[in-house]
Protein backbone atom coordinates (compact mmCIF):
# COMPACT_ATOMS: atom_id res chain seq x y z
CA UNK A 1 0.00 0.00 0.00
CA UNK A 2 1.05 3.63 -0.28
CA UNK A 3 2.43 5.72 2.59
CA UNK A 4 -0.71 6.58 4.49
CA UNK A 5 0.17 7.24 8.09
CA UNK A 6 1.80 10.31 9.52
CA UNK A 7 3.85 8.20 11.93
CA UNK A 8 5.82 6.44 9.20
CA UNK A 9 6.59 9.66 7.36
CA UNK A 10 7.44 11.47 10.58
CA UNK A 11 9.89 8.73 11.52
CA UNK A 12 11.63 9.01 8.17
CA UNK A 13 11.81 12.80 8.42
CA UNK A 14 13.28 12.57 11.90
CA UNK A 15 15.81 10.02 10.71
CA UNK A 16 16.89 12.27 7.85
CA UNK A 17 17.27 15.31 10.10
CA UNK A 18 19.50 13.36 12.45
CA UNK A 19 21.73 11.94 9.71
CA UNK A 20 25.15 13.51 9.15
CA UNK A 21 25.66 15.59 6.00
CA UNK A 22 28.74 13.55 5.07
CA UNK A 23 28.34 9.97 6.32
CA UNK A 24 30.81 7.86 8.22
CA UNK A 25 31.92 4.48 6.90
CA UNK A 26 28.76 2.76 8.15
CA UNK A 27 25.33 4.26 7.59
CA UNK A 28 22.66 4.83 10.19
CA UNK A 29 20.00 2.12 10.10
CA UNK A 30 16.81 3.09 8.31
CA UNK A 31 13.30 1.71 8.62
CA UNK A 32 11.92 -0.13 5.64
CA UNK A 33 9.72 1.87 3.29
CA UNK A 34 6.07 0.94 2.97
CA UNK A 35 4.91 -1.09 0.00
CA UNK A 36 3.70 0.70 -3.10
CA UNK A 37 6.85 1.34 -5.11
CA UNK A 38 6.44 2.42 -8.73
CA UNK A 39 9.20 2.59 -11.31
CA UNK A 40 9.52 6.26 -12.32
CA UNK A 41 12.59 6.06 -14.55
CA UNK A 42 14.20 3.07 -16.25
CA UNK A 43 17.06 2.28 -18.60
CA UNK A 44 17.09 -1.10 -20.35
CA UNK A 45 20.66 -2.38 -20.27
CA UNK A 46 22.86 -4.50 -22.51
CA UNK A 47 26.44 -5.71 -22.87
CA UNK A 48 29.35 -3.25 -22.91
CA UNK A 49 30.31 -2.34 -26.48
CA UNK A 50 32.60 0.21 -28.13
CA UNK A 51 31.16 3.55 -29.20
CA UNK A 52 29.94 4.14 -32.74
CA UNK A 53 29.28 6.92 -35.24
CA UNK A 54 25.63 7.27 -34.16
CA UNK A 55 25.90 7.29 -30.38
CA UNK A 56 29.43 8.61 -29.98
CA UNK A 57 32.09 7.30 -27.58
CA UNK A 58 31.22 5.55 -24.35
CA UNK A 59 33.04 4.28 -21.27
CA UNK A 60 31.54 0.81 -21.04
CA UNK A 61 34.60 -1.22 -22.07
CA UNK A 62 37.23 0.30 -19.70
CA UNK A 63 34.77 0.95 -16.88
CA UNK A 64 35.81 3.21 -14.01
CA UNK A 65 38.79 3.50 -11.63
CA UNK A 66 38.87 6.23 -8.95
CA UNK A 67 36.14 8.03 -10.87
CA UNK A 68 32.75 9.57 -10.14
CA UNK A 69 29.97 9.18 -12.69
CA UNK A 70 27.13 11.71 -12.46
CA UNK A 71 23.92 10.83 -14.32
CA UNK A 72 20.87 13.06 -14.66
CA UNK A 73 17.46 11.46 -15.15
CA UNK A 74 13.86 12.68 -15.14
CA UNK A 75 11.27 10.84 -13.05
CA UNK A 76 7.73 10.53 -14.35
CA UNK A 77 5.84 10.24 -11.05
CA UNK A 78 5.71 11.93 -7.66
CA UNK A 79 6.79 10.46 -4.35
CA UNK A 80 8.11 11.38 -0.93
CA UNK A 81 10.55 8.47 -0.94
CA UNK A 82 12.83 7.18 -3.66
CA UNK A 83 15.34 4.44 -4.24
CA UNK A 84 17.69 3.61 -7.10
CA UNK A 85 18.45 0.33 -8.80
CA UNK A 86 21.88 -0.67 -10.10
CA UNK A 87 22.78 -3.45 -12.51
CA UNK A 88 25.75 -5.70 -13.17
CA UNK A 89 23.68 -8.10 -15.29
CA UNK A 90 26.17 -8.07 -18.14
CA UNK A 91 29.33 -7.86 -16.08
CA UNK A 92 31.78 -10.75 -15.95
CA UNK A 93 33.24 -9.85 -12.55
CA UNK A 94 31.98 -8.38 -9.25
CA UNK A 95 31.10 -4.68 -9.36
CA UNK A 96 32.32 -2.82 -6.28
CA UNK A 97 30.52 0.46 -5.69
CA UNK A 98 32.31 2.60 -3.13
CA UNK A 99 29.35 4.90 -2.63
CA UNK A 100 26.57 6.91 -4.23
CA UNK A 101 24.48 10.04 -3.72
CA UNK A 102 21.29 11.50 -5.13
CA UNK A 103 20.30 15.16 -5.34
CA UNK A 104 18.45 17.79 -7.32
CA UNK A 105 20.36 19.03 -10.39
CA UNK A 106 20.49 22.67 -11.41
CA UNK A 107 22.28 22.84 -14.76
CA UNK A 108 24.83 20.55 -16.34
CA UNK A 109 26.58 18.51 -13.66
CA UNK A 110 25.81 20.99 -10.86
CA UNK A 111 23.55 19.94 -7.99
CA UNK A 112 21.45 22.22 -5.82
CA UNK A 113 23.36 22.79 -2.55
CA UNK A 114 21.85 21.04 0.43
CA UNK A 115 19.99 18.41 -1.59
CA UNK A 116 22.63 15.69 -1.84
CA UNK A 117 21.65 12.53 0.06
CA UNK A 118 23.85 9.49 0.64
CA UNK A 119 22.49 6.24 -0.75
CA UNK A 120 22.88 3.05 1.22
CA UNK A 121 22.47 -0.63 0.39
CA UNK A 122 21.36 -2.84 3.27
CA UNK A 123 22.29 0.14 5.47
CA UNK A 124 25.87 0.30 4.18
CA UNK A 125 27.41 2.98 2.01
CA UNK A 126 29.26 0.56 -0.25
CA UNK A 127 28.04 -2.57 -1.96
CA UNK A 128 29.28 -5.32 -4.25
CA UNK A 129 27.18 -6.74 -7.07
CA UNK A 130 28.17 -10.20 -8.21
CA UNK A 131 28.38 -10.73 -11.96
CA UNK A 132 24.89 -11.07 -13.39
CA UNK A 133 23.10 -9.47 -10.43
CA UNK A 134 21.38 -6.22 -9.47
CA UNK A 135 20.98 -4.17 -6.30
CA UNK A 136 18.37 -1.78 -4.93
CA UNK A 137 19.24 1.03 -2.53
CA UNK A 138 17.52 1.62 0.77
CA UNK A 139 14.74 4.25 0.66
CA UNK A 140 15.83 7.87 0.94
CA UNK A 141 13.68 10.84 1.87
CA UNK A 142 13.83 13.26 -1.06
CA UNK A 143 10.37 14.32 -2.25
CA UNK A 144 9.96 14.63 -6.00
CA UNK A 145 7.18 15.75 -8.31
CA UNK A 146 6.33 14.15 -11.62
CA UNK A 147 8.80 15.33 -14.29
CA UNK A 148 11.42 16.45 -11.74
CA UNK A 149 15.07 15.73 -12.57
CA UNK A 150 17.44 13.86 -10.27
CA UNK A 151 21.21 13.64 -10.26
CA UNK A 152 22.74 10.29 -9.24
CA UNK A 153 26.49 10.11 -8.62
CA UNK A 154 28.30 6.76 -8.41
CA UNK A 155 31.88 6.53 -7.18
CA UNK A 156 34.12 3.56 -8.00
CA UNK A 157 37.45 3.51 -6.12
CA UNK A 158 38.90 0.41 -7.70
CA UNK A 159 38.59 -0.92 -11.24
CA UNK A 160 34.92 -1.55 -11.91
CA UNK A 161 35.43 -3.76 -14.93
CA UNK A 162 33.37 -3.35 -18.10
CA UNK A 163 30.07 -1.62 -17.44
CA UNK A 164 26.54 -2.89 -17.90
CA UNK A 165 25.00 0.10 -19.63
CA UNK A 166 22.47 1.70 -21.99
CA UNK A 167 24.25 3.14 -25.00
CA UNK A 168 21.75 5.54 -26.58
CA UNK A 169 20.85 7.70 -23.58
CA UNK A 170 20.40 10.99 -25.49
CA UNK A 171 21.27 12.68 -22.18
CA UNK A 172 24.63 13.94 -20.96
CA UNK A 173 26.44 11.85 -18.36
CA UNK A 174 29.47 13.34 -16.59
CA UNK A 175 32.71 11.78 -15.33
CA UNK A 176 35.30 13.17 -12.91
CA UNK A 177 38.52 11.82 -11.42
CA UNK A 178 38.30 11.16 -7.68
CA UNK A 179 35.41 11.02 -5.25
CA UNK A 180 32.91 13.80 -5.98
CA UNK A 181 29.76 12.27 -4.55
CA UNK A 182 29.17 15.24 -2.25
CA UNK A 183 30.48 17.92 -4.61
CA UNK A 184 27.53 20.04 -5.73
CA UNK A 185 29.63 22.02 -8.17
CA UNK A 186 30.15 21.11 -11.83
CA UNK A 187 33.82 22.09 -12.24
CA UNK A 188 35.27 18.63 -11.59
CA UNK A 189 32.96 17.12 -14.20
CA UNK A 190 33.77 19.62 -16.94
CA UNK A 191 36.23 17.47 -18.86
CA UNK A 192 34.45 14.27 -19.86
CA UNK A 193 30.92 13.56 -21.00
CA UNK A 194 29.04 10.71 -22.61
CA UNK A 195 25.54 10.11 -23.97
CA UNK A 196 25.08 6.75 -22.22
CA UNK A 197 23.85 5.51 -18.84
CA UNK A 198 26.09 3.26 -16.73
CA UNK A 199 24.91 0.69 -14.17
CA UNK A 200 21.93 2.89 -13.20
CA UNK A 201 18.88 0.86 -14.23
CA UNK A 202 15.98 2.44 -12.36
CA UNK A 203 14.58 5.04 -9.98
CA UNK A 204 11.48 4.06 -8.00
CA UNK A 205 9.17 6.31 -5.99
CA UNK A 206 6.75 5.69 -3.13
CA UNK A 207 4.75 7.69 -0.64
CA UNK A 208 2.31 9.42 -2.98
CA UNK A 209 -1.27 8.16 -2.76
CA UNK A 210 -1.86 9.60 -6.25
CA UNK A 211 0.69 7.51 -8.12
CA UNK A 212 -1.17 4.46 -9.38
CA UNK A 213 1.43 2.34 -11.08
CA UNK A 214 3.67 2.37 -14.12
CA UNK A 215 3.26 2.12 -17.88
CA UNK A 216 6.32 0.47 -19.46
CA UNK A 217 7.05 1.34 -23.09
CA UNK A 218 8.96 -1.47 -24.79
CA UNK A 219 10.73 -1.76 -28.10
CA UNK A 220 13.59 -0.55 -30.25
CA UNK A 221 14.85 2.87 -31.39
CA UNK A 222 11.32 4.19 -31.90
CA UNK A 223 10.86 3.83 -28.13
CA UNK A 224 14.47 4.60 -27.19
CA UNK A 225 14.04 7.95 -28.92
CA UNK A 226 16.60 7.91 -31.72
CA UNK A 227 15.80 10.93 -33.90
CA UNK A 228 14.54 13.11 -31.06
CA UNK A 229 16.56 16.10 -29.84
CA UNK A 230 19.30 15.02 -27.39
CA UNK A 231 18.91 16.47 -23.92
CA UNK A 232 15.35 17.64 -24.51
CA UNK A 233 13.33 14.67 -23.15
CA UNK A 234 11.35 14.53 -26.38
CA UNK A 235 11.26 10.78 -26.89
CA UNK A 236 7.71 9.54 -27.34
CA UNK A 237 7.64 7.97 -23.83
CA UNK A 238 8.81 11.30 -22.36
CA UNK A 239 5.99 13.11 -24.10
CA UNK A 240 3.54 10.38 -23.09
CA UNK A 241 4.48 11.04 -19.45
CA UNK A 242 3.93 14.77 -19.98
CA UNK A 243 0.52 14.10 -21.53
CA UNK A 244 -0.59 11.99 -18.58
CA UNK A 245 0.63 14.60 -16.08
CA UNK A 246 -1.18 17.38 -17.96
CA UNK A 247 -4.37 15.30 -17.97
CA UNK A 248 -4.14 14.69 -14.22
CA UNK A 249 -3.62 10.96 -14.70
CA UNK A 250 -1.20 9.80 -11.98
CA UNK A 251 0.63 7.06 -13.88
CA UNK A 252 4.39 6.77 -14.22
CA UNK A 253 5.84 6.10 -17.67
CA UNK A 254 9.22 4.42 -18.15
CA UNK A 255 11.26 3.62 -21.24
CA UNK A 256 12.47 0.05 -21.84
CA UNK A 257 13.51 0.65 -25.44
CA UNK A 258 16.92 -0.31 -26.84
CA UNK A 259 17.99 1.08 -30.20
CA UNK A 260 18.60 -1.70 -32.72
CA UNK A 261 16.78 -4.25 -30.57
CA UNK A 262 15.00 -7.17 -32.20
CA UNK A 263 12.05 -9.24 -31.11
CA UNK A 264 13.55 -12.60 -32.09
CA UNK A 265 17.36 -12.36 -32.06
CA UNK A 266 19.99 -11.47 -29.46
CA UNK A 267 22.74 -8.98 -30.21
CA UNK A 268 25.82 -8.09 -28.15
CA UNK A 269 25.38 -4.52 -29.45
CA UNK A 270 21.62 -4.14 -29.28
CA UNK A 271 20.54 -6.24 -26.34
CA UNK A 272 18.79 -9.50 -25.66
CA UNK A 273 15.93 -10.43 -27.96
CA UNK A 274 12.62 -8.89 -26.97
CA UNK A 275 10.98 -12.22 -26.18
CA UNK A 276 13.75 -12.86 -23.62
CA UNK A 277 14.15 -9.46 -21.99
CA UNK A 278 10.43 -8.64 -21.73
CA UNK A 279 10.08 -10.52 -18.45
CA UNK A 280 12.89 -8.56 -16.78
CA UNK A 281 12.65 -5.16 -18.47
CA UNK A 282 8.85 -4.90 -18.41
CA UNK A 283 7.24 -7.35 -16.02
CA UNK A 284 10.02 -6.91 -13.48
CA UNK A 285 9.37 -3.19 -13.03
CA UNK A 286 7.84 -2.20 -9.67
CA UNK A 287 4.20 -1.19 -10.01
CA UNK A 288 3.85 -2.16 -13.68
CA UNK A 289 0.22 -2.15 -14.80
CA UNK A 290 0.44 -1.69 -18.57
CA UNK A 291 2.95 -2.26 -21.37
CA UNK A 292 3.14 -0.65 -24.81
CA UNK A 293 4.83 -2.92 -27.37
CA UNK A 294 6.42 -1.43 -30.52
CA UNK A 295 8.98 -3.87 -31.91
CA UNK A 296 9.84 -5.88 -35.01
CA UNK A 297 11.16 -3.41 -37.56
CA UNK A 298 14.79 -4.45 -37.04
CA UNK A 299 13.91 -8.13 -37.43
CA UNK A 300 12.29 -7.27 -40.76
CA UNK A 301 14.48 -4.45 -42.04
CA UNK A 302 17.86 -5.92 -41.15
CA UNK A 303 16.92 -9.41 -42.31
CA UNK A 304 19.59 -10.78 -44.62
CA UNK A 305 22.25 -8.25 -43.62
CA UNK A 306 25.69 -9.92 -43.37
CA UNK A 307 26.57 -7.53 -40.54
CA UNK A 308 23.89 -5.68 -38.57
CA UNK A 309 26.21 -3.95 -36.11
CA UNK A 310 27.46 -7.05 -34.32
CA UNK A 311 26.84 -9.92 -36.68
CA UNK A 312 24.64 -11.31 -39.40
CA UNK A 313 20.88 -10.82 -39.27
CA UNK A 314 18.60 -13.67 -40.32
CA UNK A 315 15.55 -13.25 -42.52
CA UNK A 316 12.34 -13.62 -40.49
CA UNK A 317 8.83 -14.56 -41.51
CA UNK A 318 5.45 -13.14 -40.61
CA UNK A 319 4.64 -16.30 -38.67
CA UNK A 320 7.78 -16.05 -36.56
CA UNK A 321 7.02 -12.44 -35.70
CA UNK A 322 3.45 -13.28 -34.68
CA UNK A 323 4.75 -16.08 -32.46
CA UNK A 324 7.07 -13.57 -30.79
CA UNK A 325 4.32 -11.03 -30.21
CA UNK A 326 2.06 -13.75 -28.82
CA UNK A 327 4.78 -14.73 -26.36
CA UNK A 328 4.84 -11.15 -25.05
CA UNK A 329 1.04 -11.04 -24.80
CA UNK A 330 0.90 -14.33 -22.87
CA UNK A 331 3.62 -13.22 -20.46
CA UNK A 332 1.89 -9.89 -19.78
CA UNK A 333 -1.50 -11.50 -19.21
CA UNK A 334 0.01 -14.06 -16.85
CA UNK A 335 1.21 -11.15 -14.71
CA UNK A 336 -2.08 -9.24 -14.89
CA UNK A 337 -0.53 -6.52 -17.05
CA UNK A 338 -2.54 -4.81 -19.79
CA UNK A 339 -0.64 -5.03 -23.09
CA UNK A 340 -1.07 -2.48 -25.89
CA UNK A 341 0.27 -3.24 -29.35
CA UNK A 342 1.54 -0.59 -31.75
CA UNK A 343 1.81 -1.06 -35.50
CA UNK A 344 5.21 -0.41 -37.07
CA UNK A 345 5.52 3.03 -38.70
CA UNK A 346 6.23 3.39 -42.44
CA UNK A 347 9.76 2.88 -43.78
CA UNK A 348 9.59 3.80 -47.49
CA UNK A 349 12.99 5.06 -48.71
CA UNK A 350 14.75 3.93 -45.50
CA UNK A 351 18.10 2.55 -46.62
CA UNK A 352 18.15 -1.24 -46.54
CA UNK A 353 14.77 -1.49 -44.83
CA UNK A 354 12.63 -0.74 -47.88
CA UNK A 355 12.32 -3.69 -50.25
CA UNK A 356 9.11 -5.23 -51.61
CA UNK A 357 9.70 -8.43 -49.65
CA UNK A 358 10.32 -6.64 -46.35
CA UNK A 359 7.42 -4.27 -46.89
CA UNK A 360 5.11 -7.24 -47.43
CA UNK A 361 6.10 -8.68 -44.04
CA UNK A 362 5.67 -5.31 -42.31
CA UNK A 363 2.22 -4.88 -43.86
CA UNK A 364 1.17 -8.39 -42.87
CA UNK A 365 2.38 -7.97 -39.28
CA UNK A 366 0.66 -4.59 -38.98
CA UNK A 367 -2.58 -6.07 -40.29
CA UNK A 368 -2.41 -8.79 -37.64
CA UNK A 369 -1.69 -6.28 -34.83
CA UNK A 370 -4.46 -4.00 -36.10
CA UNK A 371 -7.22 -6.59 -36.65
CA UNK A 372 -6.15 -9.78 -34.88
CA UNK A 373 -7.80 -8.87 -31.60
CA UNK A 374 -5.01 -10.35 -29.49
CA UNK A 375 -3.66 -7.17 -27.92
CA UNK A 376 -5.83 -5.50 -25.28
CA UNK A 377 -5.69 -2.28 -27.31
CA UNK A 378 -3.95 -1.10 -30.46
CA UNK A 379 -2.19 2.14 -31.43
CA UNK A 380 -2.08 2.32 -35.22
CA UNK A 381 1.13 4.29 -35.65
CA UNK A 382 1.49 2.98 -39.20
CA UNK A 383 -1.55 4.96 -40.32
CA UNK A 384 -1.25 7.87 -37.89
CA UNK A 385 2.32 8.72 -38.96
CA UNK A 386 1.96 7.98 -42.68
CA UNK A 387 2.21 10.52 -45.47
CA UNK A 388 -1.33 10.85 -46.90
CA UNK A 389 0.16 11.18 -50.38
CA UNK A 390 2.34 8.08 -49.91
CA UNK A 391 1.00 5.84 -47.12
CA UNK A 392 4.07 3.59 -47.12
CA UNK A 393 6.27 6.56 -46.14
CA UNK A 394 6.48 8.72 -43.04
CA UNK A 395 4.80 12.10 -43.26
CA UNK A 396 7.71 14.49 -44.02
CA UNK A 397 6.88 16.64 -40.98
CA UNK A 398 7.51 13.61 -38.73
CA UNK A 399 10.64 12.26 -40.46
CA UNK A 400 13.98 12.59 -38.66
CA UNK A 401 15.62 12.54 -42.08
CA UNK A 402 16.46 8.87 -42.57
CA UNK A 403 12.84 7.94 -43.45
CA UNK A 404 12.84 5.47 -40.55
CA UNK A 405 12.98 7.39 -37.26
CA UNK A 406 10.68 10.03 -35.82
CA UNK A 407 11.68 13.59 -35.06
CA UNK A 408 10.27 15.50 -32.09
CA UNK A 409 7.03 16.28 -33.93
CA UNK A 410 6.52 12.65 -34.86
CA UNK A 411 7.14 11.61 -31.26
CA UNK A 412 4.51 14.14 -30.15
CA UNK A 413 1.91 12.53 -32.41
CA UNK A 414 2.89 9.02 -31.31
CA UNK A 415 2.66 9.99 -27.63
CA UNK A 416 -0.82 11.45 -28.05
CA UNK A 417 -2.00 8.32 -29.84
CA UNK A 418 -0.64 6.04 -27.11
CA UNK A 419 -2.12 8.21 -24.34
CA UNK A 420 -5.56 7.80 -25.89
CA UNK A 421 -5.33 4.01 -25.45
CA UNK A 422 -4.22 3.98 -21.81
CA UNK A 423 -7.19 3.38 -19.55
Amino acid sequence: MFLSTGRILAALIALFLLAPAVPASAATAQPDAPNGWSAAWVAAHHHPVPGNDWDGPNWSIPGFTDQSVRQVVRVSAAGSLLRIRLSNRYGDEPLRLTGATVGRPTSGAAVQPGTLRPLTFHHRLSTTLAAGTEATSDPVLLPVRALDALSVTLYFAGPSGPATFHQSGLTTTYRASGDHRFDHRSAAFAGETSQSWYHLSGVDVAGSPRTRGTVVTFGDSHTDGYGSTPGADNRYPDQLAENLVAAGRPLAVVNAGISGNKLLADSPCYGERGVSRFRHDVLGQPGVRAAVVLIGINDIGAGGYPDFGCGASAVVTFGQLVDGHRALIRAARAHGVTVIGATIPPVRHAMGYDTPEKEAVRDELNRWIRTGGEYDAVVDLDRILADPANPDALRPAYDHGDHLHLNDAGATVAAAAVAAQIR
